[in-house]
């Protein structure tokens, strides 16, 4: 006698989200990256269901579907509102100590960065203060940070080191980092950027500080296995390309893999540099050329764009998104979350890169899930709903994806899932949501 299919026992799941009225799948691009007209393809599920089951997602479709082989043992009823992969931050500086209002107030009267830079304020300014900062306060402040950009969507960061520039600082502030990436349930990726500036007391001799980088600190970091991934600022003024490439090759050749800061603030190279050392990511690229990034694309390089750190530093040459599409790059979006550009929102970043970088809502969204994780070595686990990824997901209170783009200042957010626990959630009022990862 055939049973019948109705009395089934149906598998028993930690959380299923069901009539979902968009669920934003960004399934099919774990192994490379969307470019092109991929990036518009959500891969879109109308009344959607994600089955979730001990921090992994264990099914994903249409709501009758998924309950026909699934129970929840908490159920989340998503009618009426967007559902997609919680969102991946590319590029922060997440450890530091202070703030820098007072500059900003210095650029709306005139100042450039690299003026308050040489003159010892911006960057080298948060170095002493975070030096002088107590590693346990370090580590709250990046915690309450990480909660906040929870509390937006944002479920997987990576965070540079930078505000050191001794390598006894920089190792201590990744230390810090990796305290904080024990505790918060939030998924990380970390960088050294030992190359943020060069310290004061090497201002007249930067071939030093370039020695002590690449004989000392980069070793010792290699070593320590608390990075994996080798960050410069390549900015005239700053580090040349010869210095730029010289760090990331000695990088490369210890195992961390190499990112650049490039073309931030003029047309200078950094692109091209990125592509003739093959990095993961370029990131800023206002001022990107048509050559360099149509070698990122060849090279498969992910431009990080950051239209919010832009705007904070009242720049108005933003990056040619619209180009780096059509060659095929792969582009990502980040907050560039520092301590002279206070922004922890993506939300606010994906409609500021609609709004001043002309690039569609979906091509937004796709930027900050699925390529962002390819911008930080992350798509086999998080940046799209699939089965078997890390389940960070988030449901926002609108009907469709669009709104993403056409909201400014308002947190959409209603519900985030960390490694498949519920940790925030609007109607209950569930903040903050720091977690013990350890528990």
């Amino acid at each position: 006698m055939k049973k019948n299919p109705k009395s089934r026992k149906r598998e028993s799941v930690d959380i299923l989200i069901i009539h979902a009225e968009e669920m934003l799948t960004l399934a099919g691009s774990s192994q490379t990256p969307r470019t092109g007209k991929q990036m518009r393809d959500l891969a879109i599920i109308r009344d959607g269901a994600v089955a979730i089951r001990e921090g992994k997602i264990v099914a994903v479709g249409k709501t009758h579907d998924v309950t026909k082989t699934f129970r929840g043992e908490n159920i989340l009823n998503a009618k009426g509102k967007t559902v997609l992969p919680g969102f991946v931050d590319p590029h922060t500086h997440l450890v530091f100590a202070g703030s820098r209002e007072d500059e900003f107030q210095m650029r709306i009267e005139g100042a450039s960065f690299l003026e308050m830079l040489n003159g010892g304020d911006a960057i080298l300014k948060t170095a002493r203060e975070t030096r002088r900062a107590r590693f346990e306060k370090l580590v709250e402040r990046g915690i309450e940070r990480m909660d906040t950009m929870m509390a937006h969507g944002t479920t997987t960061v990576e965070t540079k080191s930078g505000y050191g520039l001794t390598t006894e600082d920089e190792m201590r502030i990744l230390q810090v980092t990796r305290r904080i990436n024990r505790l918060h349930s939030m998924c990380m990726a970390t960088t050294f950027m030992g190359a943020h500036a060069v310290p004061f007391e090497y201002k007249n001799n930067v071939e030093e500080y370039v020695d002590i980088l690449t004989e000392e600190a980069l070793p010792k970091v290699a070593q320590s296995g608390m990075a994996e991934f080798c960050d410069v600022f390549c900015e005239r003024g700053i580090f040349s390309l010869e210095q730029t490439k010289r760090i990331l090759v000695k990088a490369k050749n210890l195992g961390l893999k190499p990112k650049i800061h490039a073309d931030h603030m003029s047309m200078f190279g950094g692109t091209e540099i990125a592509a003739d050392i093959g990095t993961i990511s370029a990131d800023h690229l206002n001022y990107a050329s048509a050559e360099g990034v149509k070698a990122m694309a060849e090279k498969g390089v992910v431009a990080v764009l950051l239209p919010v750190s832009t705007f904070s530093m009242l720049m108005t040459r933003y990056p040619d998104a619209r180009l780096m599409i059509e060659y095929g790059v792969p582009v990502a979006l980040g907050t560039d979350f520092n301590a002279g550009n206070w922004t922890l929102n993506q939300q606010l970043v994906i409609a500021m890169a609609c709004h001043l970088m002309h690039i569609t809502p979906a091509e937004a969204i796709t930027a900050a899930t699925i390529n962002a994780a390819h911008a930080i070595c992350r798509a086999g686990e998080v940046g799209s709903l699939e089965v078997g990824k890390r389940a960070d997901v988030a449901v926002l209170n609108v009907p469709n994806h669009r709104f993403l783009g056409y909201s400014l200042g308002v947190n959409l957010v209603d519900k985030v899932i960390a490694n498949g626990r519920l940790v925030v959630d609007r109607e209950k009022r569930v903040e903050p949501i720091f977690m013990n990862k350890m528990e």
